[in-house]
């Protein structure tokens, strides 16, 4: 076995993969960025090194900066995570000449399956069905351009090199083809250092089953299950589940005979993922993930195996720890990301400190690479946690998702949560019925309830009564308290959140606000509110305080009565950057009219391309960025004016 293992990566799948090579007595070597400096992989290694500035490309996409890290450490295995360069054939085979074992399948089966086009052309060959489509090497305008009116619209744009939803576009008709190409090849580049695409039909409503495989050096090789990975937003996993609600027998014995069938065609070794778009009584190859998984938890959940450890003895030359015939599906298991963004604004990422984090105490695997105070920044995905749970069966096992992440608290970013929770409980989700298209079919479950509850207002109010400041002394007329001669004594605190005020007033033990009076008092986190008992979490920011109650987080503005009034919004004309990120095409200039919804900038963050639109028709007045250019959250980009009468 390894003595000494270097993670070429960051974040969550670091630790994980940390926590199992500690387990099994092998030494870690962490690599970071400078925006990774004090990041919990970093802390949880037994030597740490740095690699570079933020940018991936600087750094965590930098082999050779990797390997001298491996050089100087001693470490004899390297274990590349997901992304970055996971599924580099070039980075494994500088391993293997650098003598580091590359903890991942041999660079002829990388390259093989590594490329969407080139996978789906050998599987063409080895008769498994694909979707319609093209997956040539021209990647001309006119070439795709023909292939996608061959194909027949909608069209789905998929980055070749790549996965994760990065460089993917639906294009519903020919007139904008162009565009979303240009879209995909931007993406495809940033991401994965390769542009190129491919073009398939788009199916309207198809389900994502993924087959786990493992394969060993000695000829062995398995299928692992199924995992249903249906529940997407911007063609990107939310939640997870093995096994499919639905799968037969004979579906999942074909499913995986395709799967393993697919893996001995490239000489695989290691774990891979063999993904499928189902539709009907149809199955069809997408493409091979030649890396572990996100997902693979739900895997580990169903069948009591830990798979970390066994890339890691395949790695090191042994053979599989158990037979085919040896495995079985246990209970059911779900997945859920938890991310940084905000679903009510097409999923933009959310960037801030976690002021406030707190994860459920038992019932519940947590992999995170986060903790409490750290902060989510614009480099790399916005994820915050995988929430993973099991149960006897798949009711069970949503029950269990459901507690579990009411019990999740986080302030400081918005995030997903709210959908999670709404996704759990919805009943044609309980019911099995999942598709791609599940969030756009019942959009509901975007729908934030707006009403502030009144157990916030009245934790917030009572939080902000008890930081008042300690009496100066013993004498009432130097008390900083509502201590009144002959008068009653009334204490008042200004809430807002959003366009809604609260002035709450204090008497006694008793709060009143519009629309509310009663007794009421806050001790070690237990609210009680005219009789009845809640368990609350406050969190004191910078002029604000925050409330959450069932995982739900209300912000509140403190507001002082003194101040001056606020200043008015900034009209609709002007276009700012949401997240910190880099401009990478502007389509006005000064002068140019323009109407509501026209796309004038597009920002990229957290690899993710954000295409900003005007809010009203007008006349370009001011451009104030280039492409190429590094935005701050709120820089002014556009600005869109109303035309002289």
């Amino acid at each position: 076995m390894f003595r000494k293992l270097l993670i070429a990566n960051r974040g969550e799948i670091a630790c994980r993969v940390m926590r199992t090579a500690r387990r099994m007595g092998i030494e870690t070597v962490a690599v970071y960025s400078d925006a990774d400096a004090h990041a919990l992989h970093v802390e949880m290694a037994d030597e740490a090194y740095r690699i570079g500035p933020a940018p991936a490309r600087e750094s965590y996409l930098r082999a050779d900066i990797i390997l001298e890290v491996a050089r100087r450490t001693g470490a004899d295995a390297l274990h590349p995570g997901y992304g970055f360069l996971s599924e580099n054939a070039d980075f494994a085979e500088a391993c293997a000449a650098a003598g580091v074992t590359f903890v991942g399948p041999p660079p002829a089966a990388i390259r093989a399956m590594g490329g969407k086009s080139e996978a789906k052309a050998l599987m063409e060959r080895a008769g498994v069905p694909l979707v319609p489509g093209y997956h040539g090497a021209a990647q001309d305008e006119a070439t795709l351009a023909a292939a996608a009116a061959a194909v027949g619209f909608p069209v789905l744009i998929k980055a070749s090199a790549g996965g994760g939803g990065k460089g993917m576009r639906i294009v519903e008709r020919a007139a904008d083809l162009a565009e979303a190409i240009a879209g995909a090849k931007r993406e495809a580049a940033s991401s994965f250092g390769d542009d190129r695409v491919l073009i398939e039909r788009y199916l309207r409503h198809p389900r994502h089953i993924e087959i786990q495989v493992f394969a060993d050096a000695h000829g062995a090789c398995v299928s692992l299950f199924e995992r249903d990975c249906s529940i997407q937003r911007r063609h990107q996993k939310v939640i997870e589940e093995a096994p499919a609600p639905g799968m037969t027998a004979e579906r999942r014995r074909a499913m995986g005979d395709a799967a393993v069938a697919a893996a001995r065609a490239v000489g695989y070794v290691g774990a891979g993922t063999v993904e499928f778009i189902v539709e009907g009584n149809a199955f069809h190859f997408m493409e091979m993930n030649t890396r572990l998984q996100v997902e693979h938890p739900v895997t580990e959940a169903i069948i009591g195996h830990d798979l970390v450890e066994w890339q890691l003895r395949v790695a090191a030359g042994e053979a599989l720890p158990v037979v085919e015939s040896a495995l079985s599906i246990s209970g059911h298991a779900f997945e859920a990301r938890i991310y940084a963004e905000d679903p009510a604004r097409d999923f933009m990422p959310s960037v801030g400190v976690l002021a406030h984090l707190r994860m459920p105490a038992t019932g519940a695997r947590i992999d995170s690479g986060v903790r409490e105070g750290d902060r989510i920044g614009s480099d790399y995905d916005p994820m915050i946690a995988k929430l993973i749970v099991h149960g006897p069966t798949r009711e069970a096992a949503l029950d269990r998702l459901s507690r579990a992440l009411r019990e999740v608290e986080v302030v400081g970013v918005r995030t997903n949560l709210g959908l999670l929770r709404r996704l759990a409980g919805h009943p044609a989700f309980r019911a099995g019925e999942v598709e791609t298209g599940f969030i756009a079919a019942h959009p509901e479950v975007l729908a934030d309830d707006e009403t502030v509850r009144v157990e916030a207002v009245a934790a917030a109010a009572l939080d902000r009564f008890s930081a008042l400041p300690a009496p100066l002394a013993k004498g009432p007329w130097d008390r900083l308290d509502a201590w009144r001669m002959n008068l009653e004594g009334v204490r008042t605190v200004w809430l807002r959140r959003g366009e809604q005020d609260f002035r709450v007033r204090a008497r006694g033990g008793h709060l009143e606000w519009d629309g509310f009076a009663g007794a009421a008092s806050l001790a070690n986190e237990v609210l009680r509110l005219d009789g009845a008992v809640r368990r609350v979490s406050v969190k004191r920011l910078a002029g604000q305080v925050a409330v959450v109650i069932d995982g739900e987080a209300t912000l509140f503005d403190v507001v002082d009565p003194l101040a001056a009034p606020r200043a008015a919004a900034a009209g609709g004309g002007r276009v700012v950057a949401p997240i910190p990120g880099r401009v990478v095409a502007v389509f006005v200039a000064p002068g140019d009219p323009v109407a509501r919804g026209q796309k004038l900038v597009v920002v990229e963050a957290m690899k993710m391309e954000l295409a900003l639109t005007a809010a009203m028709d007008g006349v370009v007045s001011a451009v104030n960025c280039v492409p190429g250019e590094m935005v701050e959250e709120g820089r002014e980009l556009v600005v869109v004016s109303v035309p002289a009468a």
